[in-house]
């Protein structure tokens, strides 16, 4: 595996420093919230309490939901898919950059989104080093030879149909739900933020990486195969942090919209699916296909 030495330094480092951010991120801490009125005049709850002391409850329980995902679901799978893609395997490899997408986004939300806390750089840290990480793993496999390892009876057509879907939902879910209501002077509610950071990222990073994913599988390039593969696994990933988001926000007292966390539960499942069907069509014995050039030849017939 190309870049396996700056890896195998790379992803302990990231397992490590998650590790800490994901433990002092569920630590319980003492303290009572107490609401305010912020800058713009909404009515907020302070969480006042452990890691997140600054953050809304409502935005401290989404990312400990987080915290937990990361935990029973992305410290597991970098694990297993590290240990698969070392020894050869390119279900692994393909496993293993799906993961790497996943810590990429986490720490990229959590150094823009959180209040500023003693973990800043630590964040900021596992950002860029999720991110070398992420390329290096991308650029690892050779494009050229990636349609072979898959099976021509690979639902192509199906994974597309999903990632279409998932980025029409986000469009409409971010634009047409909590950004339209500008245009008509209506500010959506902030929690607390000075911007919409998860929804930047989603329209900007997640919306293209599924429509650019599913629109080459259609047509069959070798990046298509690549993005399709690791935008089923954010998918995935995406779609079990925020469905329990949606349940820590009901324990809290300030559930989310049944709508959006109902779609997102639906989402994880069709990836899950999705992402079986994927890595049982891979194989990591790539056929051999030989140009029609160098096929050969019948040997003279000599009368």
């Amino acid at each position: 595996m190309k870049y396996q030495s700056a890896l195998a330094w790379l992803i302990p480092l990231i397992a490590l420093l998650a590790l800490v951010c994901i433990v002092a991120g569920l630590w319980p801490g003492e303290g009572t919230p107490y609401p305010i009125t912020n800058f713009r005049g909404e009515a907020v709850t302070i969480n006042a309490r452990g890691l997140y002391y600054y953050d809304t409850v409502s935005s401290a329980a989404q990312m400990q939901a987080n915290d937990f995902i990361a935990l029973v679901v992305g410290m597991p799978l970098l694990a297993v898919s590290t240990w698969l893609a070392f020894r050869g395997s390119l279900r692994g490899r393909l496993l293993l950059s799906g993961t790497l997408g996943f810590f990429l986004y986490t720490y990229m939300s959590m150094s823009f989104n959180t209040a500023f806390n003693s973990l800043f750089l630590v964040y900021v840290v596992l950002f860029a080093l999720s991110l070398l990480a992420f390329i290096l793993s991308l650029l690892a496999f050779d494009l050229d030879s990636l349609p072979a390892v898959f099976s021509p009876r690979l639902p192509r057509g199906w994974i597309s149909a999903l990632l279409f879907v998932i980025a029409a939902f986000l469009t409409l879910a971010w634009v047409g739900g909590r950004i339209a209501p500008t245009w008509q002077g209506t500010i959506p509610q902030m929690e607390n933020t000075t911007t919409m950071v998860i929804q930047a990222m989603d329209l900007a990073l997640v919306t293209p990486l599924c429509f650019l994913g599913a629109l080459l599988l259609l047509r069959r390039s070798p990046w298509g195969y690549l993005l399709s593969a690791v935008a089923v696994m954010k998918g995935l990933t995406m779609g079990l942090a925020v469905s329990t988001m949606g349940i820590n926000l009901a324990l809290q007292g300030e559930p989310d919209s049944a709508i959006i966390v109902g779609m997102f539960v639906l989402i994880t499942l069709a990836n899950l699916v999705m992402a079986v069907v994927l890595l049982r069509h891979v194989s990591d014995q790539p056929a051999v296909r030989v140009h029609p050039r160098h096929a050969a030849r019948p040997a003279p017939v000599r009368g």
